[in-house]
């Protein structure tokens, strides 16, 4: 017997090698900070006599940062700087405005567009070749204030000596001097999520240190090493990304997952075992505080990264059904023994063309003759639309099942028969579609329509869960209506003891 792993999940492997970004825009990132540093520190600055602490927050920081979605995005630096000075010594707007005019001066000495200014930081765009722009939030020390608030409630002191002040225009302090600052602590949370993979890492470090014959682990810089959960957070926020690119709303924010998912690891060593043990256990860590939800920041018990779920139900709804569909996808594409079917399980949620890319090593990119036409590419399209729901039933075929028959009817009309991917239908028209099957009943019957196109997205019509319908007589039937342009499909799935024992494929509907 062989103990070669299978082709699932080697594949998961490389999908993780084609998400991560070059370690050169690692060392880019950290040059650029500096020299801002460098910059604000010279003679002359505002800030000359001050010290200046300044560090990476945010993926960038935890090792976790991808490929934009697009190429023509930019990657997103965030950058703190912390000055040394008393909060009561000036007011966060002083602050605020200090740093924005260094940042003038500098962007005017780089040849680079003036900085802007948000509510809280400040945003250098360095140029497109660059492809990347660099977000500069102003904090000063916090720590102890942070100690006594914990104390005076009785919380975890854990890192609050790395808390920090910042700048928010909205604050009530933000024009006055005072000794109460909005709080954040991106060094505690770096420290907490770096704590929670420590054995991994530094084991991967050491290893890099041998190898390369260094003399000390402190010469391998810590974005060079990558480990199984920063990997999986990766893939994970690309999941993410591409199933809410049609409708961003509800979409779970980057700390959500990360913070989550680093709770479940468990110091696997492989990336596909870490990224099915996060997604089986990380909503474990989502606890509830009577009607709220709550996921503590590590570095802060006070904030709770759900605070917007009580008021915006529909963020933790979507972020329970992004749950569900990424264990379907990535349990199903770890159980693949072929390129091909793990290509298909991943395209529409990971990207085709990152997923053909990751698996390119595995062989050639297989010929697109078959899409050549519009009926395939048009197939295609549905196939790969994000919001399509995976199957979760598990196959067992025992029959067949087809959409014998689909006619549409405009009112003071005849109805009309048409067929599988035919001439676009008018809009405002009835759809009455007819399936059979051999399956003997007892037996569930479910329909899956999936729209796409601007209309239904902007309607947010897009559809692709599982509907289940009652059956009467013997009679499947599905009426539906053409509400919204582009191409659309509809499929009947038949269930019969907890198993997916027949389904019709999809039948296309174009709407003019």
């Amino acid at each position: 017997m062989s103990n070669r792993r299978h082709t699932g999940e080697e594949l998961i492997e490389d999908l993780a090698k084609a998400l991560d970004i070059p370690a050169e825009r690692y060392a880019s990132a950290d040059r650029s900070y500096k020299s801002v540093c460098a910059w604000l520190e010279r003679p002359g600055s505002r800030f000359e006599h001050v010290h200046i602490d300044a560090y990476t927050q945010g993926s960038f920081r935890l090792g976790t940062a991808i490929r934009p979605l697009s190429g023509e995005e930019d990657y997103d630096l965030d950058i703190v700087c912390e000055f040394s000075v008393a909060k009561t010594s000036l007011t966060q707007k002083q602050l605020h405005d200090h740093l924005g005019h260094e940042l003038r001066l500098y962007a005017e000495r780089h040849g680079m567009k003036p900085p802007e200014g948000w509510r809280r930081c400040w945003t250098l765009n360095y140029a497109d070749t660059a492809q990347f722009h660099m977000d500069v939030l102003p904090a000063v020390p916090d720590a102890q204030r942070q100690r006594l608030l914990r104390e005076a409630r009785s919380l975890s002191l854990a890192f609050v000596e790395k808390s920090v002040g910042i700048t928010d225009s909205e604050h009530d302090n933000y024009r006055v001097r005072s000794d109460d600052w909005p709080v954040s602590n991106p060094n505690g949370y770096a420290e907490w999520f770096y704590e929670r993979m420590r054995p991994v890492f530094e084991t991967r470090r050491r290893a890099m240190m041998l190898a390369e014959a260094k003399a000390d682990v402190a010469q391998i810089p810590a974005f060079r090493v990558k480990t199984p959960l920063q990997s999986a957070i990766q893939i994970l926020k690309r999941h993410r990304d591409v199933r809410f690119s049609e409708d961003s709303g509800g979409r779970p924010t980057s700390i959500v997952v990360s913070t989550l998912a680093a709770h479940a690891y468990q110091q696997e060593t492989t990336i596909s075992g870490a990224l099915l043990s996060i997604l089986t256990r990380m909503d474990q860590f989502v606890i509830r505080r009577g009607d709220d939800y709550w996921i503590a920041n590590p570095s802060d018990p006070r904030e709770n990264f759900a605070d917007m779920w009580r008021d915006e139900p529909e963020r933790k709804d979507a972020f329970y059904d992004w749950l569900e569909t990424a264990r379907t996808d990535f349990r199903q594409a770890a159980e693949q023994d072929s390129v091909d079917g793990f290509i298909e399980r991943l395209a529409p949620r990971m990207g085709r063309r990152l997923v053909e890319a990751a698996a390119s090593s595995r062989r050639p990119p297989a010929p697109r003759t078959a899409l050549a036409g519009f009926v395939g590419r048009t197939m295609q399209r549905i196939l790969d639309a994000p919001h399509r729901k995976p199957v979760t039933w598990p196959t067992l075929t025992r029959g067949n099942a087809r959409i014998a028959s689909a006619t549409y009817q405009r009112r003071g009309f005849r109805p009309s028969a048409f067929s599988n991917d035919d001439a676009a239908l008018p809009k405002g028209a009835d759809l009455r579609f007819v399936a059979q099957t051999d399956v003997p009943r007892p037996y569930r019957v479910f329909w899956q329509i999936v729209n796409t196109g601007t209309e239904a997205t902007r309607a947010r019509g897009l559809r692709g869960g599982f509907e289940e319908a009652t059956v009467s007589s013997g009679t499947l039937t599905r009426q539906e209506g053409t509400s919204y342009s582009g191409n659309h499909s509809i499929e009947c799935f038949i269930v019969k003891d907890g198993y997916c024992v027949a389904r019709s494929g999809p039948f296309i509907v174009n709407i003019a």
